[in-house]
């Protein structure tokens, strides 16, 4: 049976890496690999070269602890081309195999490889176009005289927190005062951090479901 290393990121604190997790350890089950370790980077931009997780990853990979790296997508890996086939790279040289679960493409063949580099430079090209689509709104919008830039959201931190302890749901409580899930979330953690006297349970409503999606 293969050693299987798993490798999950997310770019941002309120997301999570449990669905990504999840799902790479069904794909490894389906395999018949062994997961014999597990690396996320939390609230990282796939921009940074160097990341605790995947540095933790590539020393072990170095010490042959495993033999084959899964990750959700390439872009979990590296937003660029350079970096991301430096990665694959490195694990080639070391004789791991690189899967990427989402795009279905294995480093094991020469086939493998030459989607990679396509694959991954189609998606450098795209974030590019976006960037400069950005850069283009922005500048027609200082042309235009409007406001550049994310606007102050004007919401009552403590009544939110209020309604959330109080038993309201984190639908009813986002609906309520026109924000997303993941602020209420966000709001409420930051609340508790520094009202220790706070409670830590939400009674009586509790939407599980809810809370992990958050």
């Amino acid at each position: 049976m293969k050693k299987c290393a798993i490798y999950a990121r997310v770019s941002t604190p309120d997301q999570r890496v449990d669905n990504q997790l999840y799902d790479l350890r069904q794909f490894a089950a389906q395999r018949g690999f062994e997961v014999v370790a597990e690396f996320t980077d939390v609230g990282i931009s796939g921009s940074k070269a160097r990341r605790p997780g995947l540095d933790a990853m590539l020393r072990d990979g170095r010490k042959r602890a495993f033999n084959v790296l899964i990750v959700a997508a390439f872009d979990r890996v590296a937003r660029s081309t350079k970096h991301f086939l430096g990665v694959v790279d490195e694990l080639d040289s070391l004789g791991i195999e690189f899967i990427s679960r989402r795009e279905n493409i294995a480093t094991d063949g020469a086939i493998g490889r030459l989607f990679i580099t396509l694959i991954s430079s189609i998606a450098e090209l795209e974030a590019d176009l976006i960037k400069e689509r950005v850069r283009a709104g922005i500048r027609r919008r200082k042309l235009e005289g409007l406001p550049v830039g994310r606007q102050r959201m004007d919401v009552d931190h403590d009544a939110i927190v209020a309604a959330r302890l109080g038993g309201g749901s984190l639908t009813q409580v986002a609906d309520m005062f026109h924000v997303s899930r993941a602020s209420v979330v966000r709001w409420v953690r930051e609340a508790r951090q520094t009202s220790p006297a706070l409670p830590t349970s939400i009674q009586p409503i509790y939407e599980y479901s809810e809370e992990v999606a958050a």
